[in-house]
């Protein structure tokens, strides 16, 4: 039951009504022909949103469209004239783009020995992705004093992600762009998220290796509570999502005690190199 002042009878703050926030909304959401994009599209349709799917995928997104009568779009949400066509299709099918779920992305690992290809595709994907989009939707949303930008950013753009500078790299960067729009334009109608969820039980998390197994995989959660967490995040305007509570404490350590954060993060990388490889297993 609530009280007065939007608050429980227990005095705690009653939780947001997702469904008033985001029925008959039209939403896009990239990546969404598997892992935390479907669920995102699965949640925003249960919600009442109409939704495109986008995924370069197109069989998936056809399947996840079908499945929650949404629209499929197909292609890559990362180009120029990826995102170009992504965004007029929407349109043409949803009238105006409410809320746009930037969630696709690329884990490339590696460090410094990965390959320049390896680094541009993260750069293109993770980041360059995000900002083609918002140059395209930013003028009607400004027009119309409204609009939803939600940031698929991961943890690793809030901590790191060893074993893979190229995506910690870009996902800092996707998470410093999220942060420069909310400050600048939120006056103006935009709402910005960046979802930063930790170990997701999706195939990025099954190609993550020892790094993923040690780091990730003993607190995964599956996709739809990511999903969930999102709707409820942004339902409450919330900038940042945490999916894993956890994850605000490491970030608080990692900015307040940085030395001991590091330690802490290179004693882990010294215990999944102990570890046995793949071949020692055999």
């Amino acid at each position: 039951m609530t009280g007065p002042a939007g608050r429980t009878d227990q005095g705690q703050p009653e939780p947001p009504d997702v469904e008033r926030q985001f029925a008959g909304i039209g939403a896009v959401v990239t990546g969404a022909g598997h892992g935390i994009g479907a669920a995102l599209a699965r949640a925003l349709a249960a919600a009442g949103a109409r939704v495109v799917v986008n995924d370069l995928d197109a069989g998936a997104a056809r399947a996840v469209a079908a499945e929650i009568g949404g629209h499929a779009a197909a292609g890559d949400a990362a180009s120029e004239d990826g995102v170009a066509a992504l965004v007029d299709a929407a349109r043409a099918r949803l009238g105006a783009i409410d809320l746009y779920c930037a969630n696709a992305g690329v884990a490339t690992t590696g460090g410094p020995d990965a390959t320049p290809e390896a680094w541009e595709l993260a750069w293109q994907v993770n980041v360059l992705g995000h900002v083609r989009a918002t140059r395209l939707l930013l003028p009607d949303w400004l027009e119309r004093g409204t609009g939803r930008f939600l940031a698929t950013v991961s943890a690793a753009g809030l901590l790191t992600m060893l074993g893979s500078a190229p995506y910690s790299v870009t996902k800092h960067g996707a998470l410093a762009y999220a942060e420069w729009l909310a400050a600048t334009y939120r006056h103006r109608g935009l709402r910005v998220h960046a979802l930063c969820p930790q170990g997701v039980r999706t195939r990025m998390l099954d190609g993550t290796g020892p790094h993923g197994q040690v780091l990730l995989a003993p607190t995964a959660i599956d996709p739809a509570d990511a999903a969930a967490a999102a709707l409820r995040g942004m339902a409450a305007d919330e900038f940042l999502i945490l999916p894993h509570p956890e994850t605000a404490g490491q970030y608080a350590a990692r900015a307040t005690t940085p030395d001991r954060w590091l330690h802490g993060m290179n004693r882990l990388q010294q215990q999944i190199e102990t570890l046995p490889t793949a071949q020692e297993t055999r």
